[in-house]
């Protein structure tokens, strides 16, 4: 071993530099094999001693030995010396007798990689100034150079003092603008002056250091292109400090439409601002302002709507020969989705119709009347001259979308190769049901037939995952892994690699045997039951692959659902009794919970076959296909605190005759026994829980109660996600799935409460929703503060807007009448803040799906003094179903 790498070994970085020193370019070349297998040896054992002390001497002395400026920049650069790499200023010591153009080379390399590389900003600064070469304005330097000069920790003076001094600042700050999601490290600190980026930037623009027009036209541009919620913020907040004066808002008259057109919220509220500004001075000409109201009347935001609508207001009031231009772009918030809006602007065009002289916008004015809702179309019939409503037009229709249908499995690949393709697609990203199921049998199917062929075919795949021979930093056996792991597997992909690994002989024996006997030796919680019999088929089909290979699995389902055709079980028994194969235990068993028992016809005749047999599977398929159906257990209802949750009671066909690990299904669902101690995060595992039982979907959602609840309670992300699977799954659906829709519709996040819209238009569309009590249920969640009125509202516009307004309103008439009931004592509720937009929902779903009836309450709170929008909201439900439509 040579003096050099026994010093980088010994990890003795001076003594290594020191070597190189004064060497060629050849003789160092020479070196590079060495340190290419040493750095391949220790990758094998990153964060052991040896490693951690060799590797700054090895990231070193590569990049002295590298010659081209591609590879030094590569070796630099590299992830796996990333956390024990050499200081910046010993690299650019090392790298400092090149040649300038070599160096410059390197330098925007470096620069041009991924941020996530961390290539230090020191460095790359260095290697700017060593070789003289233009700044670079990518990703990595713009946002090393940003966190660099804003750290007050580490540097003396202001911020604007530091920016002051920077040779390269126009580049920089300019480049800034064209950097995404940059805005953390401009606002990591609240402090305002001289430390603050955006009081920086306005100073050194006021001071002329930065041009004004180049700022001001980049910082416009920035907020056009949009971004994160962040950057809209900051940069924002830099266009508000650069104060622009009357004449450059006038010049950028396009870029204000645009971005009160499509900008976030907070921005095309200052768009909004301007323009008005613009307006209400006469610098707005009147064609501009219904441009303006054209895209900003139908944006979702209430307060920009509502801000709109009065800017016309006074713009009218101002100008009475705008009403020709403005006034038809104000009738199209007739259509806007709510009815306080439609209302305002009826007003609006009532107030002003008199200054319009065209007989032409007149007629449209009356004929986009035919938007509003029925009862403000009432009035315009009166005030607009718009045509009355026919007498079909005032025959509602429900719409609901079609029921969806569960898709047929497609059979399991035939080739190799093809398996192993869908087999690596699924471990890359969490598949669905059918998509594991496929691969499941796939590979049963093809380590029967041909384990050569697979083993070849999975080569790709295999080497690619944490537990092969030369995975980095995995120093465990696979074998002691999976041993220790509690037999539990808490993602579908984590089963695949137990049989990947069993294939390639990577785990022993006797740990497959003891997992598939004594099966998940980790604490309670209330998925156990879902998760126990889910892995006991995975470790059966691992042990069976090493001891006994199957032609291919009985449970392998029908369906996307996870039913299995009764027919087609008897046919896959009948092949194991020709074959002689023994059947597996919880192989069977899933094959019995997912079979299909409602269409008792088909239950029948497949019965009579399955016993013609003469099997003992044969026999036990036969008894439970004549066996009645799926019946639900006893249920109550516990609460504890805001939250209530569902106990489900003990139901005995799901315990005789079933191994051990799936009579735990059939066992009573406690509401607290160990939640506390449940480990499975993984919310994609939901799905495959639903499929194991796919025609008693309340077994499952009575399990999924408190996992759904915390989307509402705790705001948690993405835990209402199950929702529309629970609703597409088949069986009764009871109390459990409706409070776990309940839930869903009054959870944090907007994506939440989408995926229980979806589920309850999908129960709707297949008759299956129980609006009394799901009404009930919301009710009783938002009197305990589980649920807030103001996401409840949300969803439910949501609902009714797809056309499901006679839904919603068999919904809402329940849990309004909770609500309202509360509001007849002296003390106000908590809810009662948000209970107006539910009321607004309310009020719209009956006017248009004709809903009358008398509503318990709602008289005493129209009867109320005031015109909040709680009183005026239920004065205009109640007149909705006590009154008749005009035609």
């Amino acid at each position: 071993m040579s003096s050099l790498m026994e010093a980088v070994r010994a990890g003795r970085t001076a003594e290594a530099v020191g070597l190189l020193d004064g060497l060629t370019d050849a003789e160092r070349r020479a070196f590079l094999p060495e340190l290419k297998e040493l750095r391949k040896e220790l990758r094998k054992a990153p964060w052991e001693m040896p490693a951690r002390r060799a590797y700054p001497a090895l990231h070193a002395a590569g990049a002295a030995c590298e010659t081209g400026a591609a590879a030094a920049a590569t070796w630099i650069a590299a992830t796996d010396m990333r956390w024990s790499a050499s200081s910046p200023a010993l690299l650019i010591h090392i790298l400092g007798d090149r040649d300038t153009a070599w160096l410059a080379d390197v330098t925007h390399r470096l620069a041009g990689r991924p941020a996530s590389t961390d290539v230090p900003y020191e460095l790359m600064a260095g290697l700017v100034r060593l070789s003289g070469c233009p700044v670079p304005t990518t990703d990595a330097y713009v946002r090393g150079w940003v966190e660099h000069i804003g750290n007050l920790r580490q540097l003396g003076n202001t911020l604007l003092d530091r920016l002051r001094k920077d040779p390269h600042l126009a580049e920089l700050v300019y480049a800034v603008f064209e950097t995404e999601d940059i805005g953390s490290p401009l606002e990591w600190t609240s402090a305002e002056g001289p430390n603050s980026w955006v009081d920086a930037l306005a100073q050194l623009t006021t001071e002329g250091v930065l041009d004004r027009k180049r700022t001001v036209d980049a910082c416009v541009a920035r907020l056009l292109r949009g971004g994160t919620t962040l950057d809209n913020r900051v940069f924002l907040r830099v266009l508000k400090a650069l104060a622009l004066t009357r004449e450059e808002e006038r010049e950028r008259i396009a870029d204000w439409l645009a971005l009160a057109s499509d900008a976030v919220s907070m921005v095309a509220s200052h768009a909004q601002s301007v323009l008005g500004s613009l307006a209400l001075d006469g610098e707005l000409t009147p064609r501009r302002l219904a441009e303006m109201s054209d895209a900003v009347l139908f944006r979702p935001e209430k307060k920009l709507v509502r801000a709109q609508l009065a800017l016309l207001g006074k713009a009218l009031a101002r100008d009475a020969s705008a009403a020709d231009e403005v006034l038809p772009a104000l009738a199209q918030a007739f259509g806007h989705e709510d009815a306080d809006v439609q209302e305002r602007a009826l007003k609006l065009v009532e107030r002003h119709l008199k200054k319009v002289d065209s007989p032409e916008v007149r007629a449209e004015l009356a004929a986009a009347a035919d938007q509003l809702t029925p009862a403000l179309r009432t009035r315009a019939v009166e005030t607009l001259g718009a045509a009355p409503a026919t007498a079909a037009a005032l025959v509602y229709e429900e719409t609901l979308p079609p029921a969806p249908e569960a898709a047929r499995l497609a059979p399991a690949p035939e080739s190799a190769v093809e398996l192993a393709e869908e087999v690596g697609a699924l471990m890359a990203a969490e598949g669905d049901v059918a998509a594991f199921e496929r691969a499941l049998d796939g590979l049963v199917r093809h380590a029967y037939r041909d384990r050569d062929a697979l083993l070849e075919a999975l080569g790709p795949v295999v080497a690619r995952r944490w537990w092969a021979d030369d995975a980095p930093g995995f120093p465990q056996r696979p074998d002691d892994h999976f041993r220790r792991s509690h037999h539990s597997f808490g993602s579908a992909s984590y089963g695949f690699d137990l049989l990947l690994a069993t294939l390639l002989d990577k785990v022993r024996t006797g740990t497959l045997h003891d997992g598939m006997r004594h099966g998940d030796k980790g604490r309670e919680c209330g998925h156990s039951a879902l998760t126990r019999a889910f892995d006991a088929r995975i470790w059966e089909v691992a042990y069976r692959l090493r001891a006994e290979p199957l032609p291919f699995l009985l449970s392998t389902p029908s369906w996307s659902t996870g039913l299995l055709e009764p027919d087609e079980l008897v046919d896959r028994l009948d092949t194991y009794r020709r074959l002689g194969a023994r059947v597996s235990d919880a192989d069977f068993a899933q094959a019995l919970l997912r079979v299909r028992r409602e269409d008792r016809v088909a239950s029948a005749a497949a019965a009579e076959r399955a016993e013609a047999l003469g099997t003992a599977e044969g026999t036990r398929l036969a008894r439970r296909l004549m066996s009645d159906s799926p019946t639900l257990p006893l249920s109550r209802r516990r609460t504890a605190g805001a939250r209530v949750v569902v106990e489900l009671g003990e139901l005995l066909d799901l315990q005789e005759d079933f191994p051990a690990e799936f009579r735990a299904l059939g066992k009573p669902v406690t509401a607290y026994g160990d939640r506390w101690h449940c480990y499975h995060w993984n919310q994609d595992m939901q799905r495959h829980w639903l499929a194991i039982l796919p025609e008693r979907r309340e077994l499952v959602a009575a399990r999924l109660v408190r996992d759904v609840s915390a989307a509402a309670l705790d705001d948690t992300r993405s835990a209402a996600a199950v929702l529309p699977l629970l609703a597409e799954s088949e069986g009764a659906a009871g109390q459990a799935t409706h409070l776990c829709l309940a839930y869903g519709l009054g959870a944090r996040h907007p994506e939440d409460r989408l995926a229980a819209v979806d589920a309850l238009l999908v129960l709707a569309a297949r008759g299956q929703l129980d609006g009394d009590r799901l009404g009930a249920d919301l009710g009783e969640l938002v009197r305990s503060g589980a649920v807030k009125p103001s996401r409840l509202a949300e969803s439910v516009r949501t609902g009714a807007a797809t056309g499901a307004n006679a839904t919603i309103w068999g919904i809402l008439r329940h849990t309004l009448a909770a609500l309202l009931a509360d509001l007849d004592g002296d003390a106000k509720p908590a809810h009662a803040r948000g209970l107006g937009d539910l009321l607004a929902v309310a009020a719209e779903c009956a006017e248009r799906s004709g809903a009358r009836g008398e509503l318990p309450y709602l008289a005493q709170t129209a009867a109320r003094s005031g015109s909040s929008r709680l009183v005026t909201q239920a004065r205009r439900l109640r007149s909705a179903l006590v009154e008749e439509v005009a035609a």
